[in-house]
């Protein structure tokens, strides 16, 4: 069982405010270190149901991904596999602020976003499998998840390709009257070196569609850190330039990508303008299962996971007298039982017939 080990020191808040600044440039370059990244959110300013759920979703995805790299060394899961060990609480922030209309954009490390926008953790699964119960019938596996009556529209395999599809999706609702409609576009840092980047920003922009742009900056794209790849990493200026409002965010904190994300959702709905979240947030587990991770020391991932999620999350409720040991246990257990039976159904599934290999690849006569 997972247990809360003591959360460390609690660090002091960066120096110019712990809050979004909306509007303009963010306060300097990016911070490196977890200790420069604090933001002050007091639980009790949130109800005992909301943190309860909160930890419940991160607990959710944690199970379910450690699972998933246990089956990927069995070889029951094939391909790639990207781990959200450590960022779950971006998706457990971000994924109470959208509204059943909005769509939702992801990365290929997407099933925590996929999970929390209400994808089946069965369907998930499968999907991992290539089992045509998943999510998309098995054809696409861990990075291509899928859902229709989520509007949730991946799981994209080319780094940076989901934000062009945001900036259609976003068209789209406006062009069909859809009023109140939010894009989500989560994408990592390493797209902001892509042309696709700034032609998304610049549309957004100029034709004033509703996206709310959602950086995951976990410092190492898929193995080289930002300032090695980026003659700038002050990211949220790199979206002020296009006149797009941002703020940088902690992204180990649930509450404050909570707070962050619901703020920017509601001038996403009420101006129909784009916003922008930088969330600094860092991967415990490798880039993919085939990463031998040379590029950063074992120190540094040490240090991250001392300032980890869901225990520091829950250390403060416990402090606050908001969780027991118990009711975190019990929690733990379910996610554990419902990652079980979502196995179950996966190994229970079918593999597509070989006729049906081509569908959704190439048009029918």
């Amino acid at each position: 069982m997972m247990t809360t080990p003591r959360s460390p020191s609690t660090p002091s808040d960066p120096p110019r405010g712990s809050g979004p600044a909306w509007g303009g440039p963010a306060h300097g370059p990016a911070p490196k270190t977890p200790e420069s990244l604090a933001f002050s959110t007091d639980v009790r300013q949130h109800d005992r149901a909301f943190c309860h759920a909160r930890v419940r979703d991160m607990l959710r995805i944690r199970r379910l991904e450690e699972r998933c790299a246990q089956l990927y060394g069995e070889q029951k899961i094939r391909g790639f596999l990207h781990l959200y060990i450590g960022e779950e609480a971006v998706a457990a922030g971000v994924m109470p602020s959208l509204a059943p209309q909005d769509n939702v954009v992801a990365t290929y490390r997407e099933h925590g976003h996929a999970l929390l926008r209400g994808v089946g953790m069965n369907a998930i699964m499968a999907e991992m499998y290539g089992k045509q119960e998943g999510c998309s019938r098995g054809h696409g596996g861990s990075m291509h998840l899928f859902d229709r009556a989520t509007r949730f529209y991946g799981g994209n395999a080319i780094v940076g390709g989901g934000l062009t599809l945001a900036v259609g999706l976003a068209l789209a609702d406006v062009q069909l009257g859809r009023e109140g409609a939010v894009t989500a576009c989560f994408f990592g840092e390493g797209a902001v070196a892509e042309g696709a980047f700034h032609e998304s920003l610049n549309l957004a922009a100029l034709w004033r569609l509703p996206v709310l742009f959602l950086c995951e900056n976990n410092l190492y794209a898929m193995g080289t850190a930002l300032a090695r790849s980026e003659a700038s990493i002050d990211l949220v200026a790199k979206a002020a330039s296009y006149g797009i409002a941002g703020a940088r965010i902690n992204g180990m904190n649930v509450l404050a990508v909570h707070e962050a994300a619901k703020e920017a959702a509601r001038q996403v709905r009420e101006t129909r303008t784009p916003r922008f979240l930088e969330l600094h947030t860092y991967r415990f587990r490798a880039h993919s299962m085939f990463d031998a991770e040379l590029y950063r020391d074992k120190a540094e991932v040490e240090r991250w996971k001392q300032h980890g999620p869901i225990h520091t999350f829950t250390d403060r409720l416990k402090a606050a007298g908001m969780l027991s040991e118990d009711e975190f246990q019990a929690m733990d257990r379910a996610a554990l039982e419902e990652v079980e039976a979502a196995v179950r159904f996966a190994e229970a599934g079918s593999w597509e017939p070989p006729e049906r290999l081509l569908d959704d690849v190439v048009a029918r006569a």
